[in-house]
């Protein structure tokens, strides 16, 4: 009975308030996420092997490797992933949260991540940290929206995020404006610990929106695993593939 009465509403409401595709606002025959059209839906590139075996980055053909930046160990983090590359409509998504702070996005990552087999890559993490952004860029922003997609996209693990133990000390530019080396100097030394206790002996998933050279979730990482932390392994939305 209420199953129906559910439908029934839902179906009324669909109506009444026709659902739009995120990427183009074509009107959707359905309000249930993903909230993409077919032609939006096909321009998704999710990101598959054959890829890097650590850093997640994509090849053009072959089998599963290590790329040159992890074979020089490089990297502090035991595994990242990507849901897909960096273009519209994801693209599109990710900024209007950002910068927009709308939140219809959320329900269709979600969807998407849980069509995906990252899941099944993941180790069952003890602690579940987003990146933060500084104080003073929260007072401005209003929201973190890697804690928001973190709080949208890990339903299931929601006891194990943890908020506030990894923080961000001092501003910093953003790195979107940076090149690869300036990206790397810029995040340096600005994440510490409130509770490094916490971290020890334990296996950490690290979210953010987007990966483009690792910098950022690496100098995390590098904090992480000074403190003992066991494994720690990365998540964002996106992956972008500028150089």
């Amino acid at each position: 009975m209420y199953g129906a009465a559910r439908t029934i509403f839902g179906t009324l409401n669909d109506l009444l308030f026709p659902p739009l595709c995120l990427g183009c606002q074509q009107r959707l025959g359905s309000s249930h996420p993903p909230l993409l059209c077919p032609e939006c839906s096909k321009k998704l590139i999710f990101i598959r092997s054959p890829l890097c075996s650590l850093c997640g980055t994509p090849f053009p053909k072959g089998a599963d490797h290590l790329c040159g930046d992890c074979l020089a160990g490089r990297y502090s983090f035991d595994l990242a992933r990507s849901l897909c590359q960096y273009c519209p409509p994801i693209s599109d998504l990710i900024l209007a949260l950002k910068f927009h702070g709308r939140l219809t996005g959320i329900a269709t990552f979600r969807t998407l991540l849980d069509q995906s087999a990252l899941f099944e890559i993941f180790t069952t993490p003890d602690i579940i940290l987003p990146v933060p952004l500084h104080k003073k860029r929260l007072r401005q922003r209003g929201f973190n929206q890697a804690q928001l997609i973190t709080s949208g996209c890990f339903l299931q693990w929601r006891k194990k995020i943890v908020l506030n133990l990894l923080t961000r000390h001092r501003p910093t530019t953003p790195q979107a404006v940076l090149s690869g080396s300036k990206r790397r100097r810029n995040v340096h030394n600005v994440f510490s610990l409130s509770r490094p206790d916490l971290v020890a002996g334990a296996r950490v998933l690290l979210v953010d929106d987007v990966y483009t050279t690792g910098s950022t979730v690496n100098a995390c990482s590098k904090i992480l695993r000074k403190a003992g932390a066991e494994r720690i392994e990365v998540f964002t939305l996106a992956r972008s593939l500028a150089s």
